[in-house]
């Protein structure tokens, strides 16, 4: 339940021109409590209690003091936020979590148990800053083997494949080596990696470093999926625009501590102002609304003008206008809908239009009438075969055969043997052998 406060944002409707107009407003005198300190009755994933991290040089003296008691959870089906400049503590604490590095102090449990604990890593997917690929396996083959190393089935990795790779838009490139993908298409295979196990927590270290805006949104928008369907999501980011749109709840890092926690609702609302949004109003109710508000509020506090879209939203529409086009492009294209297993869908029935599924479909469901298979011919004739490897001895057609109808055993009448011995003369010659 979010708390109670005087800032509140009215809109009574939005038109595509619309005034907006900001007012100050005086503060109401209520007790708020502190974001991040309300118990909550969610599942905690991840529980971090006073962890430390200090970095020591070759005599075991403290080199760096990365991470500084630092304490926070993260809940079931949440999206969490890690912030803070370069050099915060924020990937020695993804780190930590994921158990590749061991704290110098400090309490974590990632689904009750160790980060370290082997059974709990199937359940986490991860996607480091940089994506360490092997660079030449192609896209096929980099989903197959990280499906492999979770001990997934043959029908299951082909089928994830499939579905990630049409996800993250490189159904078309999926046979070049990784090693000559652009920067933002090794960030695209590198997430669908993360995902090929199907994770109940996922770590994104700057999934959207190197993406297009379209790349961008497309991650936003399964970050949001897999929330809804009760993963959690552990997002570390430097763009703050990202992380305000998929977040629930973030923590501000600086010098290793923690500086700021709780509801991005929370933290980011303006509690000295009151934004009210309408459609296009006559210039003579403008001025009537205008009147009324200088009787509380003085003129220079006031503030109108036209609502903005980002400019996420405007290149969004002019690519999507491109692509109704026919506009073809070499580089990546925007993906399809988020995978099925990831949003606990069952898996799609094989198209039978699909000429490579419907080769590999048993024969019984193949429903199409088809030819009666004629009887295959003989590659050779084998009694002229025998005939050839016994030269000595004639060999005769059969008394059955000349019993027949004449024009039947003028098509099976064998001819007399060959004498070879011709033949074995020129080829002693040949090889300068004297005759056998």
């Amino acid at each position: 339940m979010q708390p109670a406060c005087h800032s509140s944002y009215l809109t009574l409707a939005c038109g595509h021109h619309c005034h907006s107009m900001t007012t100050t407003a005086e503060p109401v005198s209520q007790s708020i409590p502190r974001t991040g300190d309300a118990p909550s009755s969610a599942e905690a994933v991840v529980v971090v209690r006073g962890l430390t991290k200090v970095f020591k040089d070759f005599w075991g003296r403290p080199k760096a003091r990365a991470v500084d008691g630092v304490d926070f959870e993260v809940r079931k089906g949440e999206v969490f936020g890690l912030l803070g400049p370069n050099g915060s503590g924020k990937s020695t604490t993804v780190k930590m979590l994921l158990g590749l590095l061991h704290p110098t102090k400090g309490h974590i449990e990632v689904f009750g148990k160790s980060p370290r604990h082997v059974a709990t890593k199937t359940r986490i997917g991860y996607l480091p800053e940089e994506s360490y690929l092997y660079r030449y396996l192609n896209s096929h083959e980099t989903l197959d083997f990280f499906g492999n190393l979770f001990h997934l089935g043959t029908t299951d990795r082909r089928q994830r494949t499939e579905q990630l790779l049409e996800m993250v838009g490189l159904t078309q490139t999926r046979t070049r080596a990784v090693g000559e993908f652009s920067k933002g298409m090794q960030r695209r295979i590198g997430l669908a990696q993360a995902l090929i196990n199907d994770p109940d927590l996922v770590l994104l270290d700057e999934p959207t470093a190197g993406l297009d805006p379209i790349g961008c949104r497309e991650v936003k928008d399964l970050i949001i999926a897999l929330a809804r369907r009760g993963k959690t999501v552990i997002l570390s980011s430097h763009l703050l625009s990202d992380v305000e749109d998929v977040c629930d709840r973030v923590v501000i890092y600086y010098g290793g501590k923690i500086q700021a926690m709780g509801p991005l609702q929370n933290l980011l609302s303006n509690r000295d102002a009151i934004r009210i949004t309408t459609p296009p109003l006559p210039k003579e109710t403008m001025q009537q609304v205008l009147n009324l508000i200088r009787m509380d509020v003085s003129e220079d506090k006031i503030k109108i003008d036209n609502p903005t879209q980002n400019l996420e939203s405007y290149f969004l529409e002019v690519v999507a206008r491109a692509k109704q086009a026919d506009t073809q492009t070499s580089g990546a294209q925007s993906g399809g809908k988020v995978a099925a297993y990831l949003q606990g869908e069952a898996d799609p029935t094989l198209a039978p239009n699909k000429i490579l599924e419907r080769l590999t479909l048993p024969a019984a469901l193949d429903s199409a009438p088809s030819a009666p298979a004629r009887p295959l011919e003989p590659a050779m004739n084998v009694a002229r075969l025998d005939a050839l490897a016994k030269p000595n001895e004639p060999v005769h057609s059969p008394a059955t055969t000349a019993a027949s109808s004449a024009p039947a055993a003028a098509e099976t009448e064998i001819p007399p043997a060959v004498d070879l011995s011709k033949a074995n003369e020129k080829l002693s010659t040949l090889l300068n052998k004297p005759k056998g």
